[in-house]
């Protein structure tokens, strides 16, 4: 099944491009595998391709068809979306304006094209903090739609965000007392979690890292055990990055079922039928990339 992909890729000039969140299966399939930043970048990137098969959920495809309007960008699993990006609406965000005149908005990727269209820049949790001290010294600032992220940028800045009230459920459920007792069980072990996760989690760790820059931590740290505070998929490209270290996920609760829906079977029934395509409506598209470009622009 790999050969037959590889096969379809090469006939069909298409890139595999993958969340490292999804299964390791697909991971090794990849042409490029990183988080949300490293992706929206490498979306830009892909010059020579002329169909993008995009394993994540379906605002990731998203932004990747924003990004490359010539291109076809095709998503193996169309049911593949993200809990986070569903807390909110674009007529929501209207209305969360409307209440705040004038304030500029930071979209977090994590959110539908329609949400970023209606924004003035967004952010990654690899890029938060440099994207809000971008706006300088401005009345208010809203953060959309994870409260998690938005609470921690505000630590680390020392500024006050006006958050939406959304989440990140899988992060969101991990329970501070298994991360205390994890800690106790592996008293040696270096913890990183994710932004997503609720301050008192992150109040636990000794690193709050977006999953790029933890892959990069574990690369180049001299440290060499680790307890990894995110969804479960980040095991198989840690264990890449850094085959000589100890990880050891924090919680099985820790998965996102929807980045694990897409398999071997779906990608390549994505080739051989070209399907399912991802595309915006140009009217919402223009809008959106004109935030994302903003965000690429200060990263």
């Amino acid at each position: 099944m790999k050969d037959r992909i590889k096969a379809l890729c090469r006939q069909r000039n298409a890139v595999i491009l993958a969340h490292t969140y999804q299964s390791a299966e697909i991971q090794d399939i990849a042409d490029y595998v990183g988080d949300s930043y490293g992706l929206s970048v490498k979306a830009r990137e892909v010059t020579d391709a002329e169909v993008i098969i995009f394993c994540g959920v379906t605002f990731m495809a998203e932004t990747a068809s924003i990004l490359n309007p010539g291109k076809i960008v095709l998503i193996p699993e169309p049911s593949a979306g993200c809990p986070m990006a569903d807390t909110i609406t674009a007529e929501q965000l209207r209305e969360f304006k409307a209440k705040h005149p004038g304030a500029p908005v930071v979209c977090y990727v994590n959110s539908t094209a329609e949400v970023k269209a209606e924004s003035d820049i967004c952010c990654t949790s690899a890029n938060a903090l440099k994207v809000v001290a971008s706006l300088g010294d401005v009345p208010e600032i809203l953060f959309v739609p994870d409260r998690h992220l938005g609470r921690f940028v505000e630590r680390r800045l020392g500024r006050k965000l006006i958050c939406w009230d959304g989440c990140c459920p899988v992060h969101d459920r991990l329970p501070v007392q298994v991360v205390k007792d994890m800690k106790a069980k592996y008293p040696g072990h270096v913890l990183m979690v994710h932004p997503e996760t609720p301050a008192d989690i992150q109040d636990e760790a000794e690193h709050v890292l977006a999953t790029g820059p933890m892959i990069e931590l574990a690369r180049k740290s001299s440290d060499g055990k680790y307890l990894v505070g995110t969804e479960d998929g980040i095991m198989h490209s840690l264990k890449c990055a850094a085959p000589k270290k100890d990880f050891v996920h924090l919680w099985g609760g820790l998965r996102c079922p929807e980045m694990k829906l897409t398999t071997m079977e779906s990608v390549l029934r994505s080739l051989e039928r070209m399907e399912t395509r991802v595309q915006v409506p140009e009217e919402i598209a223009v809008k959106a990339r004109r935030a994302i470009e903003a965000m690429l622009r200060v990263s």
